[in-house]
This record gives structure tokens, C-alpha cells and sequence, in this order.
């Protein structure tokens, strides 16, 4: 989870490391949301899902005016409790499909329930809200991203990468890589090829470098 600290210099200064805006989905959405950051000269990013990541103590005046004035925008910026919800959410997931060797034989609804109690289907709805796509898209493309992972460093068949992250077949995991990637399993691992004759022609210059001055060495 993202770190959070607040002050307690007593004059109502916050520091908020991450904030969440509702309906902040799409790149007229972050614009909107950076010029008014801006106006306030509270220093930033945007992030992606919809979070705000602040650098600097920002005080609850400068909250509650940012707040106000994405509200004329029809952008609502989350309270901590909610941001810190979203976050964890998440960061379950990611854990999820990109941290076990292999995903738990259980609904992902089932794993973020399990990791977080408050979890809900009206949370589920603010997540959707908050991050432009459904949680079960959000897996989608987390899933996507592990596979090119997968594809790219490790050597692991189609069949053994499918059954790694609970497809049905292999026939399903290239159907739903392609949809999301418009390329196939298949342009990666020519990728793949292609950056291991990069790999090997650096590791062949150096070694051929080693050896004329190895050579040059004994010449002397």
C-alpha cells in the first residue's frame, strides 16, 4: 500500500500521498484535474487510476478548495478512509496475479473479500468509478501483463502459462491476449527472440573486448 504520513505541526497541514477522484476516467478528466492542482500550486502527479499523488504537505484548506472546485467539474476527490479502500483493493489484486507462482484456486471476488472485510459490491461500484473499468476488466489487464511477463523472461509453454493463471485452455488465454493486446502470444516470443540477440551481441562485444586486452597484455 501506498505511505501515508501526517503532520502534527498543529496548523491543520496534511500530507496526503494519495488521493483518489471519482469519475476522473478519461484524459480530459486528468487535465481538468491538473490545472486546478496547479492553481493551487500544490505539486503533483496524476496517476493512473484515477489517483492524485501528492509530494508535498498540502493543507486542509487546499483540500477542501480542490475538492470544491473538481465538484464544478462534476469530479468528486475521495475522502482518505475511501482512497486508502481503493488502494488496497488494488494492491490485492496485483498481489494476487503477480505474486504467487501460481494464482489461488479461488474468484478474485472471493481473494479481495478475503483480504478486505470492508469490501463490497457498492465498493466494487466506487472502484469502477474511480478507475474507468470494472474489477473484473482490471484483473483482465493485470492478467495480460503478467502473461507478457511470463512470455518475455521466462521459458514457460502457452499451456503451462494458462494453467499458471486459471485459464481453461490455451485456446482462451491467446483469445483474450489478443483482444486486449491486438498482437498474439506468438509476436511476443519473436520479441523475445529478437532482445536475446541484442543480449548476446553485447555480452559477445564485451567478451570479445576482454580478450584483446587480455591478449594485448601477454603481447607486452
Amino acid at each position: 500500500m501506498r505511505n501515508r504520513a501526517y503532520s502534527n505541526n498543529g496548523n491543520s497541514d496534511i500530507a496526503k500521498n494519495t488521493l483518489y477522484v471519482r469519475y476522473m476516467i478519461s484524459l480530459r478528466c486528468k487535465r481538468i484535474v491538473k490545472e486546478e492542482l496547479e492553481k493551487l500550486n500544490i505539486t503533483h502527479s496524476v496517476l493512473n487510476y484515477g489517483a492524485i499523488e501528492f509530494y508535498d504537505v498540502v493543507s486542509t484548506k487546499d483540500i477542501s478548495t480542490l475538492k470544491r472546485n473538481l465538484q464544478k467539474s462534476g469530479l468528486l476527490l475521495m475522502d482518505q478512509s475511501t482512497s486508502n479502500l481503493i488502494d488496497r483493493i488494488i494492491d490485492t489484486i496485483i498481489h494476487a496475479v503477480h505474486s504467487f507462482d501460481e494464482l489461488p484456486k479461488l474468484s478474485y471476488s472471493e481473494i479481495i473479500i478475503n483480504n478486505i472485510k470492508e469490501a463490497n459490491e457498492s465498493v466494487f461500484k466506487i472502484f469502477s468509478e474511480v478507475v474507468g473499468m470494472s474489477i473484473v476488466q482490471f484483473i483482465v489487464i493485470q492478467k495480460v501483463e503478467r502473461i507478457k511477463e511470463l512470455l518475455l523472461y521466462e521459458t514457460l509453454t502457452l499451456s503451462e502459462i494458462s494453467d499458471k493463471l486459471n485459464y481453461q485452455n490455451e485456446q482462451q488465454l491467446i483469445a483474450q491476449f489478443k483482444k486486449h493486446t491486438g498482437l498474439t502470444p506468438a509476436h511476443y516470443l519473436v520479441i523475445k527472440n529478437e532482445r536475446d540477440k541484442i543480449r548476446t551481441k553485447v555480452f559477445t562485444s564485451v567478451a570479445d573486448k576482454k580478450q584483446c586486452v587480455t591478449t594485448s597484455s601477454h603481447n607486452s
